[in-house]
């Protein structure tokens, strides 16, 4: 089952993206190089709590 997550820039903490994942496959928290518009530069986002 596919569960909706929050991806968060690690620089200014704004909430950009949202997606899905496998829970019971991925175990570990999921982590992407993408755009910040609030930065205006490619960042590291990462899954929130």
């Amino acid at each position: 089952m596919r569960e909706k997550i929050i991806l968060i820039c690690e620089e200014c903490l704004s909430r950009n993206y949202q997606t899905t994942k496998n829970k019971q496959t991925q175990k570990e928290r999921l982590e992407l190089k993408k755009f910040c518009s609030k930065c205006n530069k490619y960042t590291l986002h990462k899954e929130t709590k």
